[in-house]
């Protein structure tokens, strides 16, 4: 299916009557009779061979049936009016939903360059320094100069290698406050547990060092959530451009700017602190200030507060709240499969033996764990809609035109569980990952959690990597039961939507310790 473009004229004149005070006078239903008046009768009979649509409404197009979950609501649009390719108008705001592999196959190998930008959207403005920093900027060559700093000095291979000793100690300490609640029996929320435990790592990387509250709990991790959720939040200004001043009444803008201002004192405090005791190469905020103070040639522009700012954002929010919420979703999912459950135990005790720590040698032998976090991650991708794209001229994909300044939305959620790519996808199965050279890092389109080409997440095997330890630590040192006797098939997996998708109700869980001496303490 085609669709008409309005003539411009015509487009004009809608929006001035829309905004028009006396407009909301009048009856919907001859607004809605206007519009499509215009719509018919000023047709510049140019017809482009655009994706199919679903049916939509004057001046929301498409935006209402988005639903609370946008992955699930596309990926069920899709199902019925395009499993390839769909165009939307979401408001004023021409929109490509990619929901096959093939699709993203061909986007990324003929397309990539040209489907590299990012719409400016609001939220991201406001919280992350205008842009300015890894994830959000547009194409150009500050995304490429800050995207390599970065990988280079903290989420390369080497460079996580080289911080292994954090984790050891971090998850070491985490473990040992859950021993401590063993003690009393009690639960454990595993959403503080884990948000503090990943974001300890990250700020200990990122800054030298760790913001634990005295009840455990992380102060700056729960900044990062906070950050994903408003990320993900409906925007009217991102649709309907002359409608932001709604922000401003739903209280949005205040929101956003109210954690902006959190995040910004936050993060001036630790740049203040580290250029009065600034040494040569000691963690990431180091060797930003150092670039900034040498106007490093590698960059070739002078990188300002704002800019370190931005960067430094992204490593928190996303290496805090991927990895924590990727973890609560597979405990949640092995409680609900204690058969896979029993067998990645089995796995972690059999490798690790007798010792009493465990170290990135074991986990390289442990297969089946490693399956494990693949089907999670093919179930619950950190962000089920890739983050959304833009094109920057015209280009042919599936045979369709594809106009210029179109966002670009890859429903990783929806290829994953795609039935003509995985056998029962629904179902939680990690052999389906044994004896396959299936990865997560990009060049597999079927499967791509982490996003592909050149906005595929450049903290991918940093993210891993503590998902790989946490997971190993807490199956080996504990058995893991539901509180009260609550059965598995009750638990609930409610999501809650936000750049990362996670569960509405936090995650209890009772430990049993195995393999435990009340005298021995990994963290010592």
């Amino acid at each position: 299916m085609g669709d008409l473009l309005l003539p411009e004229i015509f487009y004009e004149l809608w929006q001035e009557l829309l905004l028009h005070p006396l407009l909301v006078s009048v009856p919907v239903f001859l607004v809605s009779l206007l519009f499509l008046f215009i719509r018919r009768n000023g047709s510049s009979g140019v017809k482009l061979n655009l994706p199919p649509s679903p049916p939509r409404l004057p001046l929301i197009g498409n935006l209402h049936q988005l639903g609370s979950l946008p992955h699930r609501s596309l990926g069920a649009l899709a199902h019925k009016y395009g499993p390839d390719l769909m165009f939307l108008h979401l408001g004023q705001v021409p929109t490509l939903v990619v929901s096959s592999a093939e699709m993203v196959r061909e986007m990324v190998k003929n397309h990539d360059i040209v489907i590299s930008n990012r719409p400016r959207n609001i939220a991201p403005s406001v919280l992350l320094y205008n842009g300015n920093d890894v994830g959000f900027p547009r194409y150009g060559e500050y995304w490429r100069q800050a995207r390599k700093i970065s990988f280079v000095e903290l989420l390369s291979i080497k460079r996580v290698q080289e911080f292994q000793f954090v984790r050891d100690e971090e998850v070491a300490a985490m473990v040992d406050r859950i021993r401590s609640a063993c003690v009393n029996g009690s639960t454990i929320n595993m959403e503080e547990t884990l948000i503090a435990v990943a974001n300890n790592i990250v700020s200990r990387c990122v800054i030298g060092k760790t913001f634990m509250e005295e009840d455990g709990r992380s102060r700056i991790g729960e900044l990062t959530r906070e950050l994903m959720v408003l990320l993900g939040a409906f925007s009217f200004g991102d649709f309907f451009p002359r409608l932001k001043w709604m922000d401003v009444a739903s209280g949005l803008l205040g929101r956003l700017k109210a954690t902006s201002t959190k995040l910004d004192k936050f993060l001036d405090q630790a740049i203040e602190e580290h250029k009065a005791y600034l040494v040569e190469k000691k963690d990431f905020i180091d060797i930003l200030l150092r670039v900034q103070n040498q106007k490093d040639e590698m960059l070739g522009f002078e990188l300002t507060q704002e800019d370190i700012k931005g960067i430094l954002a992204d490593m928190f929010v996303g290496g805090t709240d991927s990895a924590s919420t990727g973890i609560e979703w597979l405990m949640a999912e092995l409680v609900r499969n204690p058969e896979v459950m029993k067998n990645a135990q089995e796995e972690v005790r059999r490798v690790v033996g007798k010792k009493s720590k465990i170290d990135m040698e074991d986990i390289n032998q442990m297969e089946y764990l490693k399956c494990v976090i693949k089907e999670n991650l093919r179930l619950h991708p950190p962000a089920p809609l890739l983050a959304p794209r833009q094109t920057s001229e015209c280009i042919q994909l599936g045979g369709y035109h594809i106009p210029a300044k179109v966002t670009v939305f890859v429903n990783a959620w929806a290829i994953q569980r795609d039935p003509t790519l995985w056998d029962r996808p629904e179902e939680f199965i990690p052999e389906r990952f044994e004896n396959t050279d299936i990865d997560f890092k990009g060049q597999d389109f079927q499967f791509s959690p982490f996003g592909t080409g050149r906005r595929g997440c450049p903290g991918m095997t940093f993210g891993v990597a503590i998902i790989e330890y946490v997971i190993a630590n807490l199956l080996y040192w504990f058995d893991w039961k539901l509180p009260g006797g609550a059965l598995a098939k009750d638990l609930d997996m409610t999501e809650v939507h936000g750049f990362t998708v996670f569960k509405k109700a936090p995650l209890h869980l009772l430990p049993i310790p195995y393999n435990y001496s009340p005298s021995t303490s990994l963290a010592a």
